[in-house]
């Protein structure tokens, strides 16, 4: 099977070795360059983080805080590492926050994924993600050229004209939401267009559900979805034959428990955070917010490195009881306080009308004296809110990734 370059079929060991040794390089960059670097992360010897255990020393700093640092240091925060002039395009998502896009060939390195999905240099690539503030098409149409592909910058134009000009062109490719996919083809088939040379899918920013998957093949198009965020760029993707979302070879992973940055072990729902050796923008332990789990073992394309589960829900689980914010990192530090817990979910309730919290914890001796009081009055403490507590055995709460575990229904 064919891989996009030489380093998707590296020993574990060599792609290890070869992240960590290009990081310190790319710490030592961001520490001269970018002005809130060593307000982020602190007085860092970029020479010493040479393993994981070096880079879990320093603190993640979360895509939530990331809106915040762009409005005191505008534009960019203070954590790229060139002027905006330098950029190539400058982008504006949702939520006011801002990204850079350099003049690197491939910057959001996304062709590693058209390729995996089969795009080859002379395809036409239709391409119906937005062009507008949102980099999500220019990540694709840059992907494209640098595979050597044609582009129908389509982006938000209307449905007839997409189709005409997909048809008209013999489009061989496709890259935006699956469900758009879905309304052109039956767009297509309305007007009796036809699209048939299309045969390749490259989908992303939504779930892909088997239902879909099934829809295209039964039209000859293979679907294969990819993740990305307008921060990091490209995370990981799917490859013909595999199973899981194979990580981009740039990235470094971690699974963190929600509201702290503990990495948990392989299996583990935790956030997605990522460490991306982009030297113009260099995003070091950058808790995305999503939720997801590594997969045990290679992908069986052949590809060697680690696979992710795909999306799982957000970690951010933050909410108001009794007007109150509670969040996942105030459960980290009640826990924190009582080493005895192994894991914990503080779960939200509501009965006539009135707010409740229950923490329920994992513990090796359940029987154990004076615990159950002792994280009541911690909880309290930390949140300032009253909460029971129940104690339970180790294995009963949900691989799921929640932390807080908000139920309340309002009638």
């Amino acid at each position: 099977m064919p891989f996009y370059d030489a380093l998707e079929s590296r020993s574990s060991e060599e792609r290890e070795r070869d992240l960590f040794h290009a990081l310190p390089g790319l710490l030592a960059r961001a520490g001269r360059l970018a002005s809130s670097f060593p307000a982020v992360y602190g007085d860092v010897d970029a020479a010493s983080i040479t393993s994981r255990k070096a880079l879990e020393a320093l603190p993640v700093f979360r895509k939530s805080g990331l809106a915040e640092l762009q409005k005191r240091v505008p534009p960019l925060g203070g954590l790229a590492t060139v002027e905006v002039g330098d950029a190539a395009r400058l982008f504006a998502s949702p939520g006011a926050i801002y990204e850079p896009e350099g003049r690197r060939p491939d910057y959001w390195r996304v062709a590693r994924a058209l390729f995996a999905a089969g795009v080859r240099v002379g395809d036409v690539v239709h391409v119906s993600f937005s062009y507008h503030l949102t980099p999500a098409g220019s990540m694709v149409e840059t992907a494209a050229h640098a595979l050597g592909c044609a582009v129908i910058p389509a982006g938000t134009a209307p449905t007839e004209q997409q189709v005409a000009a997909l048809s008209h062109f013999g489009a061989t490719a496709y890259g935006g939401t699956p469900s758009f996919l879905k309304v052109l083809l039956e767009k297509a088939d309305e007007l009796g267009v036809d699209v048939s040379r299309l045969k390749r899918a490259s989908v992303s920013a939504e779930p892909f559900p088997a239902s879909l998957r099934t829809l295209f093949e039964g039209r000859g198009i293979l679907g294969l979805q990819w993740y990305a965020t307008a921060d990091a760029g490209l995370i990981a993707y799917e490859s013909e034959g595999g199973e899981g979302l194979i990580l981009d070879e740039s990235v470094i992973l971690e699974i963190v428990r929600p509201g702290t940055g503990t990495p948990l072990p392989a299996g583990d729902v935790g956030e997605v955070v990522v460490t991306v050796l982009n030297p113009d923008y260099p995003l070091v332990r950058f808790g995305t917010g999503d939720l997801s789990a590594i997969l045990v073992g290679e992908s069986p394309c052949g590809r060697t490195n680690v696979r992710l589960r795909g999306w799982l829900g957000r970690a951010d689980q933050r909410t108001k009881v009794k007007g109150l914010f509670v969040d996942p990192g105030q459960v980290a530090e009640v826990l924190r306080r009582h080493p005895e817990v192994l894991r914990a979910r503080l779960v939200v309730t509501r009965a006539l009308e009135v707010d409740a919290m229950t923490l329920r914890c994992e513990v090796a001796a359940a029987g154990a004296a004076g615990l159950a009081e002792a994280l009541a009055q911690s909880l309290r403490d930390v949140t300032q809110l009253r909460g029971e507590v129940e104690l339970l055995p180790r294995g009963t709460l949900p691989n799921d990734g929640k932390v807080v575990d908000d139920t309340r229904t309002y009638g």
